[in-house]
C-alpha cells in the first residue's frame, strides 16, 4: 500500500483522521495522500481536493435543498479517486456520502477501509448488508459497536476511542485560552452554520444572568469570523475564540454543548454540561420516526442511561437551559454524581494509543 485517498466530511472526522494519518506516516513515511478533509488533515501531508467547509449539510431538509451540490460532489469525488488511482480508499464517518462511494469503489476493485462506523445501531440498520458487501475493514470507536456488529455477522475492530489520544496530545502541548480571573462558562454551539444559527443566540440569552462567570464561545474554525460578527455585537459580555476548543474545555467550569462529538469531548475533560439539540422541524420529525435510540448524546449512549440532561427542539429555551445550569452550578451532590459517571464512561473508552494501534493493524491488514 503506497497511495491512499481519504474521505472526511466533518470537523470531528478531520480531528480523528489527522491523528490516524500522523501515526500511519510515522510507520510508513513513503505513503502518498490525497483526499477530502480539513486543515488538520492538510497539516499531516494530505493534498486536499475538497474542504469540509463545502461538505457539511445537517438534516433531511438541508440535504434536499442542497441535492444538486451533493450529486455534483459524488461525481467530483469519483473523478478524483480514479485520477489518483489509490491502493486503498479510507472512509471516515460521514456515512450518507461515504457508503455510496464505498459501493462504487468496490465495483472498481478499490479496497475500502472504514474508520468510525456508521451508526447503524441508531438508524438504517439495513445498511449492514451494504457494509458487508463493500467494506473490507471496519474500525469502530464506541465500545458497544463491536458486539453489535458481531451479532450481525460482520467482524470489526475496536481499539478504544481516539478522543482519549486527542486529549493526551493536547495535554502535551497545552496553551491557555484566556486568563481565568473568574470561573468559565463555555458555549459549544457546533460546527455547522445551520446548527449555530439555531442555538447560539438562545445559549447566550440564557447565560446573561451568570455575571460571576466569564462566558466564552467556541467558534468553528471552518466558519468565517464574519459569521459571528452579529453575535459579538449583540452579546458584548461574551468572548469568542476560534480553533481553541480544547484550550477552552481545559479551563471551563461548566458548558452548554451541541449534541455530537463535543458532548463526549466535554465529558472527557470532566466539564459538567447541558446538551442541546435543535434541527429544522421537518428534519426532526423525520429523524424521530426513523431513529431507534433512547438518547442523542454520546455520553448517555455509551453509559446507556441519562448522565447529562438533553434539551431537544422546543426544550432548547432560555428558561430550561438556566434551570439545568442552576442545578449543575449550585447542587454539589448532583454535580458529584455526574463526575462519577464521567469517570466510569472514560474507563470504558480505554487507554491512549488508539490511533497508533489502528495504524499498526491497518498496515498489517493490507
Amino acid at each position: 500500500m503506497n497511495k491512499v485517498f481519504i474521505l472526511v466530511g466533518e470537523a470531528s472526522g478531520d480531528l480523528h483522521a489527522s491523528n490516524l494519518v500522523k501515526e500511519l506516516n510515522m510507520l510508513k513515511p513513503s505513503l502518498k495522500w490525497e483526499g477530502w478533509g480539513g486543515d488538520l488533515l492538510q497539516k499531516q501531508g494530505v493534498q486536499l481536493r475538497n474542504h469540509i467547509r463545502n461538505l457539511s449539510f445537517m438534516g433531511f431538509l438541508e440535504v434536499i435543498l442542497n441535492i444538486r451540490t451533493i450529486l455534483n460532489n459524488f461525481k467530483l469525488c469519483k473523478e478524483q479517486v480514479e485520477s489518483f488511482q489509490p491502493d486503498m480508499l479510507l472512509l471516515v464517518d460521514y456515512p450518507g456520502f461515504n457508503l455510496r462511494i464505498a459501493k462504487w469503489a468496490k465495483s472498481k476493485g478499490i479496497p475500502v477501509t472504514y474508520y468510525i462506523s456508521p451508526q447503524i445501531w441508531a438508524w438504517k440498520a439495513s445498511r449492514i448488508k451494504l457494509i458487508k458487501e463493500t467494506v473490507d475493514k471496519m474500525y469502530c470507536i464506541l465500545p458497544f459497536e463491536k458486539p453489535y456488529y458481531e451479532k450481525e455477522g460482520f467482524e470489526v475492530s475496536y481499539f478504544g476511542h481516539p478522543l482519549i489520544d486527542a486529549k493526551q496530545n493536547y495535554e502535551n502541548q497545552k496553551e491557555s485560552v484566556t486568563a481565568k480571573n473568574k470561573p468559565v462558562l463555555a458555549l459549544l454551539p457546533g460546527s455547522r452554520e445551520q446548527e449555530v444559527k439555531r442555538k447560539l443566540a438562545v445559549m447566550l440569552k440564557a447565560v446573561v444572568k451568570y455575571t460571576e462567570f466569564n462566558t466564552v464561545v467556541a467558534c468553528a474554525p471552518n466558519l468565517p469570523s464574519s459569521f459571528y460578527a452579529q453575535y459579538k455585537k449583540d452579546y458584548p459580555f461574551a468572548e469568542f475564540v476560534s480553533g481553541k476548543t480544547y484550550d477552552l474545555l481545559s479551563i471551563a467550569d461548566f458548558a452548554i454543548v451541541t449534541s455530537g462529538t463535543a458532548t463526549l469531548e466535554t465529558a472527557i475533560f470532566r466539564v459538567p454540561q447541558v446538551v442541546c439539540y435543535k434541527s429544522s422541524y421537518l428534519s426532526y420529525k423525520i429523524a424521530k420516526s426513523l431513529v431507534n435510540i433512547r438518547f442523542i448524546s454520546l455520553v448517555n449512549l455509551i453509559m446507556d442511561k441519562e448522565v447529562v440532561v438533553e434539551l431537544i427542539q422546543g426544550d432548547v429555551s432560555k428558561n430550561k437551559i438556566q434551570k439545568e445550569l442552576d442545578r449543575l452550578i449550585y447542587n454539589d451532590s448532583y454535580r458529584h454524581d455526574l463526575m462519577k459517571a464521567y469517570d466510569e464512561m472514560i474507563a470504558l473508552l480505554g487507554n491512549e494509543g488508539c490511533s497508533k494501534k489502528i495504524a499498526q493493524d491497518l498496515l498489517g491488514f493490507y
